[in-house]
């Protein structure tokens, strides 16, 4: 990428549930030796390490999507210049959230979690989200999936031995709010997933889908990109016909990193220059 401050913004990478910053390890190191200034903040209450998490999953306890959105609102706004957000699954609903907030200079939803107005209801993702939803209680407590459930949800392109490998570095419990709160989205009137899809001033958004994954299949971005349609903001569509849910890790990652920075380099700049003769 060019060594303009235009073309080269800091980096915000926003994790998922059932997962930590430490998802992002990789892409932390491929991003700095872009020369990027990257951060990858834990969600609130999961500042500790992975395997402090397992032990005292309580502090998630309640935890929901706009809390955790208006977490990384203070995030963005303390760097030096607008950042492109990057978020994966809820981490990519939050960036959608952020975006249309007026936030980042661009921003990248990997596998994103359904926004308000995404009907489909895939057989797969219900698969994926049934530890959580097949109890109401769930919506105050803290959730573990264990290795086979992960495996689905998350793996499932891969081996059972490779599998495990990633579950035993990468998973946690996660709060069950945020997953009650997209399954309920499309009863209410002011969820806390809405999304102002008319937005035009907003950032350029990349929506990335995995064409193997079965927490968010393919239709489900397919039908949050059209919801967009009407808007005049830029909003791309990217499909990666094997990647699985987990596509920070898996192998061919890389590529997706790739993607994310070299859309961001086509997109950055001229949303920057627009920008500053709208505000003029």
């Amino acid at each position: 990428m060019s060594e303009s401050t235009d073309t080269k913004p800091p980096i915000v990478l926003i994790h998922g549930l059932w997962l930590t910053p430490r998802v992002w390890e990789h892409w932390i190191e491929r991003y700095t030796r872009l020369g990027h200034q990257v951060s990858a903040p834990a969600w609130p209450g999961m500042e500790i390490e992975v395997e402090a998490l397992r032990k005292n999953p309580e502090v998630m306890n309640g935890l929901g999507v706009t809390e955790v959105a208006d977490f990384y609102e203070k995030v963005v706004r303390e760097q030096a210049q607008p950042p492109l957000i990057v978020g994966h699954s809820f981490g990519g609903l939050i960036t959608q959230i952020l975006l249309d907030r007026g936030l980042g200079v661009a921003g990248v939803a990997i596998h994103p979690a359904p926004i308000k107005g995404v009907l489909r209801l895939p057989l797969s993702s219900l698969r994926s989200a049934f530890p959580v939803l097949s109890n109401p209680g769930n919506r105050s407590r803290t959730v573990a999936l264990n290795a086979r459930q992960f495996h689905y949800a998350f793996t499932n392109t891969l081996t059972a031995q490779e599998s495990e490998a990633i579950y035993q570095r990468y998973h946690v419990p996660a709060p069950g709010r945020p997953v009650f709160q997209a399954a309920t989205a499309n009863l209410l009137r002011h969820p806390a997933t809405r999304v102002n899809v008319h937005n035009d001033t907003r950032a350029p958004l990349l929506l990335i889908a995995g064409g193997a994954d079965h927490t968010v299949p393919v239709t489900l971005v397919r039908e949050t990109y059209q919801r967009y349609r009407k808007s005049r903001a830029v909003t791309d569509y990217q499909e990666f016909a094997r990647m699985p849910h987990f596509s920070l890790g898996v192998p061919e990652w890389e590529k997706v990193a790739d993607h994310v920075v070299h859309w961001a380099q086509r997109h950055i700049a001229r949303y920057a220059r627009k920008h500053r003769e709208d505000t003029r």
